[in-house]
């Protein structure tokens, strides 16, 4: 597609009226007048010969494999002149869909060699497969006068998945500097029951250690060492109804939850323990029996994926008395989810009693920064202070949910959406170190 530039449109309409002046004032000179405009078709077409022709480019697109949730991703394109190489200035423009946000204008330069390469930046807003439409190519002629246009047809899904970079990496450092579930024998008295081995007994051990009855047999002190018991039963239950579809930072809060709950899993796999995986609204989405073992990881991973967002209230009552119902062995059961006020929460907070009688329960939610920078602003006008009220009202009644639900057994963290993940882990270390499950 070839059509004139701004600059061209402005040159030719400044003729114009010069050209009538002209005209006006002596009709002999119209032949001069005529002159300039056709001068000035004249040079443009001479522009558009001299330019980069459409079917010289060629483009090559090579399209990702997946883009993780909340990380910038890239689109690597390509540009290839087939003939004597044109110094041209390429602006690229991207289409893409709903998924991804919209790139800006890339700039581009075809130097010498007749190539150049760029990454258009794509940043995933949400789950799922992500559409890269199109690409939009622009450059002018020598002059400036005239513009070509070129649509290059791209037509590639990109799966949108969880951040398993982040999360392997904050796994990896938690394990790494604590070892506190099994990775090696933990000789702190009250850090594990299973019992590891015998060791001498040297001054600075804990006395009640000692084995008496293989001391005595041995003709030495023998102390006994202990570990973190293995094989426990973590379900990790996401609520993937509307209020989850909220946006917190830029991301909606269940992909925050679900990379907390990839942290959390890893963790846990590595140290022993078994991870299932629960999802549900106004009915039962996911249900992922647990298993055990470092190579269930990516099993966990290709199901919360797909797990979807949901735009339909939560129905506690279905959910967790569903989930209760198919737990036959006691269990750590974490519920990431999300909740208004008293009223909404009340049902919640009856069906959390049940499943609390029977499993040890840690219930998770993720603070929003803007209800407490909203509380704490200054009332400079009505307005502000209403919303100051409110603010504060909102947070007085998540305290009011979290108090019943501790007076139930429940355990509760509310952590920013940053920190959430890491006190997640470090909830979990200190309910195996407690031997709550």
């Amino acid at each position: 597609m070839i059509r004139p530039t701004l600059r061209a449109v402005l040159i030719f309409a400044v003729g114009v009226p010069i050209s009538l002046i002209l005209v006006v004032a002596d009709e002999r000179l119209w032949p001069l007048a005529l002159a300039y405009l056709g001068l000035t078709v004249l040079i443009a077409g001479g522009d558009a010969a001299r330019a980069l022709r459409l079917r010289r480019l060629t483009v090559e697109v090579q399209r990702p494999q997946q883009l993780y949730i909340g990380e910038p991703g890239a689109l690597p394109v390509s540009l290839t002149l087939d003939r004597r190489p044109v110094a041209t200035d390429i602006e690229l423009l991207c289409d893409v869909g709903a998924l991804l946000e919209r790139p800006t204008m890339q700039r581009v330069r075809l130097g010498g060699d007749g190539r150049a390469r760029l990454d258009i930046p794509l940043h995933p807003k949400r789950r799922g497969m992500a559409e890269v439409e199109r690409l939009w190519l622009r450059w002018t002629g020598p002059l400036g006068l005239m513009s070509m246009r070129r649509i290059h047809e791209v037509s590639a899904e990109i799966p949108v998945i969880p951040n398993l970079r982040a999360v392997s990496a904050t796994a990896i450092r938690f394990l790494a500097r604590d070892a506190p579930v099994g990775l090696k024998s933990q000789r702190q008295q009250g850090d594990g029951s299973e019992f590891e081995s015998l060791r001498e007994y040297v001054p600075g051990l804990d006395p009640r250690t000692i084995d008496w009855k293989h001391s005595a047999r041995h003709h030495e002190l023998l102390c006994k060492e202990f570990r973190a018991e293995r094989n426990h039963q973590i379900v990790l239950a996401f609520d993937t109804g509307h209020l989850m579809g909220e946006p917190l930072a830029g991301l909606p809060r269940l992909d925050r939850t679900i990379n907390a709950g990839l942290i959390l899993a890893y963790a846990s796999l590595r140290g022993g323990d078994r991870v299932g995986l629960f999802g549900f609204d106004s009915g039962v989405r996911l249900f992922a029996h647990p298993l055990g073992g470092l190579h269930s990881f990516p099993r966990l991973q290709r199901l919360l994926a797909q797990l979807d967002y949901g735009q339909e209230e939560t129905n506690f009552t279905l959910g967790l008395m569903d989930l209760l119902g198919r737990l036959h062995r006691r269990s750590l059961v974490i519920l990431l989810t999300e909740f208004v006020d008293t009223v909404t929460a009340e049902l919640m907070v009856e069906n959390l009693s049940r499943l609390a009688s029977r499993h040890l329960v840690m219930f998770v939610t993720l603070q929003d920064p803007g209800v407490a920078e909203t509380r704490d602003l200054p009332p400079r006008e009505l307005q502000d202070m209403a919303r100051s009220v409110v603010a504060h009202d909102m947070m007085r009644e998540r305290d009011v949910v979290f108090e019943r639900l501790r007076r139930l057994g429940v355990l509760c963290l509310d952590a920013p959406h940053q920190r959430v993940g890491p006190d997640l882990v470090n909830r979990y270390l200190l309910i195996k170190r407690r031997e709550m499950i």
